[in-house]
């Protein structure tokens, strides 16, 4: 409670004198301290519309969904009852930037230093011990030998775009994401879970070709940096069903990259098999909303409402739907979804071909109907002109005979062969 106590003498102006041991005099009725109360605890809520109202120093601790199940202000005590323990509130992982450790150059010269002071101290110190002298020296150039090396483990080198955990006996110290040379805790240890994982992205490409889990991996690979670049992921295409029920084959590309190190190190066990699999997940969830193709009496907004959304037709709004699930879901992991694209798409091998001849039957008949549109009219425009300059008079059976002619002419899927009539029409 000491958030909340501070909070009180903030706002209200109440004296004490130990927070944590000895009830705090309040000026006001119980009732007015309680009302009070439930006030500043709806600030301390986390993701609360009041949580930026916190004075500085003090951080909104309680869920959101927390329910105040009873409060009361009895004899300068505030008791509250809340619907969970707080003691099972796991705080969010924050990263810390570890900025003004630039020192590698200076600590570099003074370790070389100490490794030619050392080693001329070690060559003496034998030589005097050779002559039956004291090995004060040797033993100390041994410890000098000994604290250069230890010292080494503190130079550290980032290039752009890089960054590096660190922890010291467990404890995490912060995060170097400037490029340059560092002088670190020589006994402080980066991390990086994921610096094996080989997955199928722009970031594990390693002589001009991708290199999967079972590959060798490289010294740049298996060190403990952490990519801040833009990387793409590919997984391998996906069997699913769509809405429909029907067996389609999809594949997408992601384009993400790491923006909370403290997150992506300390919240999940592997951030790039989590992404991964993540993926995979949003996938599978986004398309099995929509139709391969456009089908009658389908909501794929979830408004209630038939729309002609579809993966085939719609593909920017499902990439879109696509990547939103993702970052909802690798947001824990400190990883922010730059883009997602549907790089493959087809109906599954084993419906392909059924597929296939319905698409071309469609369009056949849709063919077919423009066709008979387009003669139809060019038939009754002949015989408007042919009505309007009198040319020919033609009763309601030569009409008829006509437009059959004329229709199959203009219908058939070959080209007609014309009989001239040299004799008359009667």
């Amino acid at each position: 409670f000491g958030v909340l106590l501070a909070l009180l003498i903030e706002s209200k102006g109440i004296k004490h004198k130990n927070l944590t041991r000895t009830p705090v005099p309040v000026i006001e009725g119980n009732k007015q301290v309680e009302k009070r109360a439930l006030e500043i605890l709806e600030y301390l809520k986390m993701g609360s519309k009041y949580e930026s109202k916190v004075p500085s120093g003090f951080k909104s601790y309680l869920p959101n969904d927390t329910k105040i199940n009873s409060l009361k202000y009895e004899q300068g005590i505030l008791k509250v009852d809340f619907s969970k323990d707080l003691l099972d509130v796991k705080e969010d992982m924050e990263e810390k930037m570890i900025k003004g450790k630039k020192h590698g150059m200076a600590a570099l010269f003074g370790i070389l230093l100490l490794f030619a002071l050392s080693i001329a101290a070690l060559i003496a110190g034998g030589m005097i011990i050779d002559s039956s002298g004291n090995p004060v020296l040797f033993i100390i150039a041994i410890f000098g030998l000994g604290a250069a090396i230890i010292l080494c483990g503190g130079l550290k080198v980032l290039k752009p775009q890089e960054a590096l955990v660190l922890t010291l006996f467990g404890k995490y110290m912060g995060t170097l994401k400037e490029d340059g040379f560092y002088f670190v805790n020589p006994f402080c240890s980066s991390i990086n879970p994921a610096a094996k994982t080989k997955l199928s992205q722009s970031g594990d490409v390693n002589n001009g070709g991708v290199v999967n889990s079972a590959a060798n991996v490289s010294a740049e690979a298996t060190s403990k940096k952490i990519s801040l670049k833009i990387m793409t992921l590919n997984n391998s295409k996906q069997k699913i069903n769509d809405c429909l029920g029907t067996p389609i084959e999809i594949g997408i590309a992601v384009t993400w990259r790491v923006v909370d190190t403290a997150k992506a190190v300390f919240n999940v066990d592997n951030y790039k098999e989590f992404l991964s699999l993540q993926c995979d997940s949003a996938l599978r969830d986004i398309v099995r909303i929509y139709p391969y193709d456009v089908a009658p009496n389908v909501d794929t907004t979830g408004d209630g409402i038939a729309d002609e959304g579809s993966l085939r037709g719609s593909s920017e709004i499902v990439a879109d739907r696509i990547r939103g699930e993702i970052q909802k879901r690798v947001e824990e992991a400190g990883i922010e979804i730059v883009e997602a694209r549907i790089t493959y798409l087809a109906y599954a091998t084993e419906i392909a071909a059924a597929m296939l001849q319905r698409q071309q039957a469609s369009a056949v008949i849709d063919a077919r109907k423009m066709i008979v549109d387009g003669a139809v009219g060019m038939v009754e425009m002949a015989l408007e002109r042919l009505g309007e300059k009198h040319i020919v008079e033609l009763d309601e059976e030569r009409k008829a005979a006509m437009v059959s002619n004329l229709l199959v002419v203009l219908c058939g899927n070959r080209d007609a062969q014309p009989i001239v009539n040299s004799g008359s029409l009667y």
